[in-house]
């Protein structure tokens, strides 16, 4: 299977991607598609994303114990 068919193939949707075997097959796909480049890009990205979760759920945290004080 050539690179531009694995392209066309997670291009386009399909049914299958609802059951756990597509899903999986679909990401498996665009995994092959993806360079390491791409990969490292997507890490780092999940990496800042999951930090702004950590930093709201520490500032939420605080703000009922400020608005106590208060």
């Amino acid at each position: 299977m050539t690179r531009e068919e694995i392209i066309k193939l997670c291009a386009t949707p399909d049914w299958r991607w609802g059951t756990f075997e597509g899903a999986e097959l679909h990401t498996l796909l665009l995994g092959l598609t993806t360079t390491f480049r791409e990969k490292l890009e997507w890490l780092e990205e999940a990496e800042t994303l999951s930090l702004q979760f950590r930093a709201n759920r520490g500032k939420s945290r605080n703000e009922p114990e400020s608005a106590a004080r208060s």
